[in-house]
């Protein structure tokens, strides 16, 4: 984290704001895809997407009067529109502990072990770590918890956290479990410390026997916190220094391989290679830490590995 240039931390932040605020776009189906040019407008006349940009307006409107709490009136207040026109959803079941059985501790130690496992473990761990990095960068420099030299406090503490959560999901039988990039909506609320992370971790379990009331929520009154999100996560830009190229360049990759590969690992692989790669051709490469070429060095056999034929 210390070798990583302040720049490319602003760049993180700046394209999961781009990152998220495209999954709300699509979730909300204000864009959709498209054959020809990949994604286009979607049909605003939808009462879904109708009642999306309605949301998203209420939210808007209510964080730029300073209204504490904006992104959650909208959302009940969304919530409420549907279940008025219809638009709830229907057919959620419930949670049944049994079934969690079909997956806990399901292991085959002897039948993963082998050289085949080694290529599996290095792209969970590079994706798991880079990702998890990236949202990191971004929740706290949203949150303002940076110390006076860029760093995050108690670094190490959380990587911990992250490390021992994905071994528990992992035997639970989960998908990875890593840190949340929509944390940052929590952020933007005014939540900053860890009783918010334990609270909100409290109301997920009372959410498991509850989730058919909590899957009617229409993906119309929650996906537009992620577009507002998105849009506060710009403020970042003005912290790049756009008149060198060098910067400017890495930054801007940086941004725009994050939301368009869907992959926080990805843009960061193309911020470190571009920079390195400029640096170094504009003389300056004595001012990059040793630890950022051997991350440059990871990054390009990743590529050149999970794009082989």
């Amino acid at each position: 984290m210390d070798a990583i240039p302040h720049e490319l931390y602003c760049s993180v932040a700046v394209g999961i704001g781009l990152f998220i605020a495209f999954l709300g776009l699509r979730s909300c189906g204000i864009i959709v895809a498209n054959p020809v040019t990949a994604i286009s407008l979607g049909n605003l006349r939808d009462p879904k997407v109708m009642l999306s940009l309605a949301t998203l307006a209420i939210m808007a409107i209510l964080y730029a009067r300073g209204t504490q709490g904006a992104i959650l009136l909208g959302i009940l207040a969304s919530t409420a529109i549907a279940a008025a026109t219809g638009m709830l959803n229907t057919g959620i079941h419930g949670f049944d502990v049994r079934r969690l059985g079909d997956t806990a501790f399901q292991l085959d130690i002897r039948g993963a072990l082998g050289l085949g496992i080694l290529e599996i473990v290095f792209v969970f761990f590079f994706v798991d770590l880079f990702d998890n990095l990236g949202t990191l960068v971004a929740v706290t420099k949203r949150a303002g918890l940076l110390d006076g030299e860029g760093r995050i406090p108690r670094l190490s503490r959380i990587l911990t956290v992250d490390a021992v959560a994905t071994v528990l999901g992992s035997l639970a039988g989960t998908s990875t479990v890593v840190s949340y990039i929509e944390s940052a909506a929590g952020v933007a609320a005014g939540g900053r410390s860890g009783v918010v992370a334990i609270v909100t971790g409290l109301l997920f379990l009372a959410a498991i026997p509850l989730a058919g009331v909590v899957g009617a929520i229409p993906p119309s009154a929650t996906a537009p916190a992620l577009i507002l999100i998105g849009a506060m996560m710009m403020s970042h830009t003005a912290e790049v220094k756009w008149d060198d190229p060098a910067i400017g360049v890495s930054s801007f990759l940086t941004m725009i391989t994050i939301p368009l590969s869907f992959s926080i690992a990805t843009g960061l692989g193309f911020g470190f290679i571009s920079y390195v790669v400029l640096m170094v051709a504009t003389g300056r490469g004595k001012q990059i830490n040793w630890l950022l070429y051997l991350l440059t060095a990871v990054a390009i056999f990743r590529f050149a590995y999970l794009n082989r034929d």
